[in-house]
């Protein structure tokens, strides 16, 4: 399957300026895979699972030199571990914190060594952690798949090309706008989880993709255990299926259980956070640059991390997302909203932990709210979705107004187009909002 990550992979595969990489994101969502794949790049490949092979820890006992650390691994798995020949990967590194503090120690004494590191619970290792070394660290964010890497792994290239070559001002045939918004509906049943994509490609069989759905639900909530000592897991389950069915609105901890304590599910709610489960999306007031320095702490919504499992959790009816007509009937969990965040996020800088920002105002006489808002140089850019080709924007409009913004952008059904100061963008298209980030690695 073919992966955006793939191509940063290749960027710090070939860098002068390499760091020891840390691989970051929920568990499932294909960073084992993209490393895997990196590896076919070198003349060796050493992975190492810190959770399947409970006695490599051992080797991070005492010292963290790594030379001796290489030595004792090549020894140990019978692979060389050679600098600019070999990609050393420890997978699951979270389960030996020993082996996170040794990174920072192979950037200064080993910074020809190609080195990878992942982990599932990766975030809370780091966070118990006093200190990795400022600058010895390379991150990477991953997230499930977008809808552009899935049309590219399911064979739709040629409408992946076709969505790259339109603009607000040379819409797509209606043919292939139609077929996209097929294949978008698709997305929105089956998700960007790698293990479900891939088996719809082999079979197509969406009722099997929905079991896989099922079958990763369970695991992730029987994972809860293990935040047990953090927060109790009967809340965490809580939270997680709250965040669904809150979607789209201002997320209250009273909505969830008014007997149980806030300050229990907020904890609950940042451990998902954390573990990549949920995203926040920020209340901000937008007045100036940057959004995050404007936030609310107190008003936020969240988006869950994949749209297939955020459905399934819904209990949304299948064969009303195969026929609708549009969104709008389909659209009491705000699919579309969700949709456009997931987006958002897949498609921004992987470098760095990117945030969701959204406006409101809340007043007797003028109440709007402006469902994303991105910062775009010094433009602060409105984004308003809709489920269907219909709806006003007197919200984005007024924000324009008031902000003196230069367009705003209406993401819905419609195919490309532009009247007044408003662009339209297809949902199936949010990933062009990022193009002049995507081109660099592109050339």
């Amino acid at each position: 399957m073919k992966r955006k990550i793939d191509r940063h992979l290749d960027a710090w595969r070939i860098s002068k300026n390499r760091k020891p990489l840390l691989v970051r994101g929920a568990r499932q969502v294909g960073k084992t895979y993209s490393v895997r794949n990196q590896g076919g790049n070198f003349e060796h490949y050493l992975e190492v699972n810190f959770e399947e092979e409970k006695d490599i820890r051992k080797i991070f006992e005492g010292s963290l030199n790594p030379d001796m650390i290489v030595e004792k691994l090549s020894a140990f798995y019978k692979v060389p571990v050679l600098p600019g020949k070999t990609l050393l990967f420890l997978d699951e590194i979270q389960a030996c914190p020993q082996a996170i503090s040794s990174l920072r120690f192979f950037h200064e004494k080993k910074p020809d060594l190609h080195i990878i590191a992942a982990g599932s619970l990766l975030e809370f290792a780091l966070e118990s952690l006093p200190s990795l070394g400022v600058g010895r660290l390379s991150s990477l964010f991953m997230f499930p798949m977008s809808f552009h890497e899935f049309l590219n792994s399911a064979g739709d290239e040629a409408l992946a090309r076709a969505v790259s070559a339109a603009d607000f001002n040379t819409p797509l045939e209606a043919a292939f706008h139609n077929r996209l918004i097929d294949r978008l509906r698709t997305f929105f049943i089956i998700g960007g989880m790698p293990e479900v994509v891939q088996n719809y490609i082999l079979t197509g069989d969406l009722l099997k993709c929905q079991n896989i759905l099922d079958q990763l639900l369970t695991t992730f909530i029987d994972d809860f255990a293990k935040y047990k000592k953090r927060a109790p897991v009967a809340r965490l389950e809580e939270v997680f299926r709250a965040i669904s069915f809150q979607a789209g609105q201002k997320f209250k901890y009273s909505k969830i259980d008014p007997v149980v304590s806030s300050a229990v599910l907020k904890d609950a709610l940042e451990l998902l956070v954390k573990a990549g489960l949920a995203y926040k999306i920020h209340h901000s007031s937008a007045q100036g640059i940057p959004l995050g320095a404007q936030i609310d702490p107190g008003k936020f919504k969240v988006a869950l991390f994949d749209i297939g499992m955020h459905q399934r959790l819904l209990g949304l009816d299948l064969s009303n997302i195969i026929v609708a007509d549009d969104l709008d009937s389909i659209n009491a969990g705000n699919i579309a909203e969700i949709f456009t965040a997931l987006e958002i996020l897949s498609y921004g800088n992987p470098e760095t932990r990117n945030q969701l920002f959204y406006w409101h105002r809340e007043s007797r006489s003028s109440n709007a709210e402006v469902d994303y808002i991105l910062q775009k140089g010094r433009q602060i850019i409105p984004l308003e979705v809709k489920a269907g080709t219909k709806g006003q924007m007197q919200s984005m409009r007024r924000f324009m107004a008031e902000r003196d913004s230069e367009y705003g952008i209406r993401i819905s059904l419609e195919n490309f187009s532009c009247f007044d100061k408003i662009k339209v963008l297809p949902l199936y298209a949010i990933y062009k909002l990022f193009e002049q980030e995507r081109q660099p690695l592109e050339e």
